[in-house]
């Protein structure tokens, strides 16, 4: 594992394998849950990339002596990005589901402070914007944790994106459909159209951020977030905004950095 400045000014950690920089993204929620008192919440994300860092996590946790262990889990407040529109908790295909399955089961954790936008609110306007109020009240993100989409959003943050939105009900692109479609059994069409999504401003507004970027599918648009300056058209580079930014890749993401 190597550690650099990139061309963005990001704090880039080089990892030999998506194993390794599941390993370190665990180690880092694991320090920050150690790291203070009172932490702030964690902010978490789903997805292909997050099923081996949380496995890795579950592991770590289980290796502490007991009294560090209480003290990651004690007081757990996390926030999720997202969820589907028109999906249920208990749908299996949800990401209320799926943080169940990959996370609140393996660290017996409270699933009430795992907590995620509702999908099937009678107004998903009004459940956006109280969940951002929610976050908010809790004193914001300490630690982010966010993967790359390939047309380049974090969260459901769809190009284009501008720094500034907040969470809101978002439309989702065609790629972005395709790129989800396997827990759909495959079929794009299948996939809700829209989803709750935490905006740009409130994952900029996290003490620290670390994008997790791994598999030789992500080498292009990574190659375009170290290169490329802010722009609504990729809203991943909205991230050279903060100023604690850690990326974690492995080796093939890496592959056309140029």
């Amino acid at each position: 594992m190597d550690s650099a400045e990139s061309p963005a000014g990001f704090a880039l950690t080089v990892c030999a394998d998506s194993a390794e920089a599941c390993e370190r993204a665990a180690s880092l929620i694991l320090e920050q849950r150690l790291g203070a008192a009172a932490p702030l919440p964690l902010g978490l994300a789903t997805g292909r990339t997050m099923e081996p860092l949380y496995r890795a996590l579950a592991v770590q946790v289980a290796a502490l002596p007991p009294l560090r262990r209480q003290a990651v889990l004690a007081g757990w407040e996390s926030f999720n990005l997202d969820e589907y529109l028109g999906l249920p908790a208990d749908d299996p295909r949800s990401f209320a589901a799926f943080m169940g399955r990959h996370l609140v089961a393996p660290l017996q954790l409270d699933p009430a402070r795992v907590r995620l936008p509702n999908g099937t609110a009678a107004d998903p306007q009004l459940e956006a914007r109280q969940y951002g109020q929610t976050l908010r009240a809790c004193g914001g993100i300490g630690l982010q944790i966010l993967g790359l989409g390939l047309n380049g959003h974090v969260g459901f943050n769809e190009p284009p994106c501008a720094a500034d939105a907040r969470c809101r009900v978002v439309d989702l692109s065609s790629s972005t459909r395709l790129q989800n479609a396997e827990a759909f059994g495959g079929d794009p069409a299948a996939v809700p159209a829209r989803a709750i999504s935490l905006g740009l401003a409130e994952i900029l507004a996290a003490e620290r951020i670390l994008l997790v970027v791994t598999g030789a599918a992500k080498a292009q648009v990574l190659a375009r977030l170290l290169h490329q300056p802010p722009s609504p058209q990729l809203p991943a580079s909205w991230l050279k905004q903060h100023p604690a930014v850690t990326v974690l890749a492995d080796q093939a993401a890496l592959d056309a950095r140029g």
